[in-house]
């Protein structure tokens, strides 16, 4: 774990989760659900158990059985700390949806996610990234610029998905494979954005977030901001979502490795019928 000061409130990310849990799965979670399936679809193995770690994981965990590749699942819903507390060696898959973009240690939650895998065990996990809600990000910043003559953190950063790679890396996972869902989601104006937001418990979590009420006039210029840079002809607003898919596995002797260098058993200047040239 690092020590450098925590940038998520976990505590806050866990609480809101379990708010959720019992309630109907929402549009964000059935489309996961369906593409965590589909995903899992190209992978020719059969997962006897595995740990899925989600704020709605009950609707998750259904549709991966229901998907025939996944025996049983344990759920979690996100934990109030970067520490994980899995048991090591006890899965064939482990399956993080949308939670570790809140962690402050990603690359420690990814070494305890690799620790609970068995050898050749598979992490495939899902985390908003890249420009997600870039939009609201620039109007909060150019409303408080406005109206108070500062800002403060209101919308979390976001991991650059060419970061991911390496962390899984980091981590010790074998054949590292990362990738970009980019969706623009519309709305019929920018309150109506702030309210799903609120409702799908994805709110500031930032440890730094101010504990003033927004006033009128700031929320009003927010969205005025939004509404006037961000529109479409037709009247609504836009709204970018980006999610990054990570899968990495668990080192075993079976997996592919790479050559070791002067291994070659032929030239690349014979394949490509060149002369071949010393430096």
């Amino acid at each position: 774990m690092t020590g450098a000061p925590p940038l998520f409130d976990r505590a806050l990310v866990a609480a809101r989760a379990a708010a959720r849990r019992g309630v109907d799965p929402n549009i964000l979670t059935r489309t996961i659900a369906e593409e965590l399936v589909e995903r899992l679809s190209f992978v020719n193995r059969r997962f006897a158990r595995v740990l899925l770690i989600a704020a709605e994981p009950e609707a998750i965990a259904a549709r991966l059985q229901e998907g025939g590749q996944v025996k049983d699942v344990d759920t979690r819903t996100p934990s109030a700390s970067d520490h994980l507390e899995l048991p090591d060696g006890q899965y064939d898959g482990v399956f993080s949806v949308l939670d570790l973009q809140t962690f402050n240690d990603v690359p420690g939650a990814l070494i305890q996610m690799r620790r609970a895998l068995k050898p050749d065990g598979l992490l495939l996990a899902c985390l908003f990234a890249g420009e997600t809600l870039t939009e609201l990000r620039q109007s909060w910043l150019a409303a408080e610029a406005a109206v108070s003559g500062g800002v403060s953190p209101r919308v979390a950063p976001m991991i650059d998905v060419r970061e991911l790679g390496g962390l899984l890396q980091r981590a010790g996972l074998a054949l590292p494979v990362a990738d970009l869902d980019r969706t623009i989601v519309r709305y019929a104006d920018a309150v109506a954005l702030i309210h799903e937001i609120r409702a799908l418990g994805l709110s500031n979590n930032l440890v730094g977030r101010s504990r003033i009420p927004v006033s009128r006039r700031l929320m009003g210029a927010a969205i005025n901001h939004y509404q006037q840079n961000f529109t479409d002809p037709d009247g609504r607003i836009r709204a970018t979502v980006e999610i990054a898919w990570i899968t990495g596995w668990a080192p075993h002797e079976s997996q592919q490795q790479p050559l070791k260098p002067g291994s070659a058993k032929a030239r690349l200047a014979d394949a490509l019928k060149v002369e071949e040239k010393k430096l």
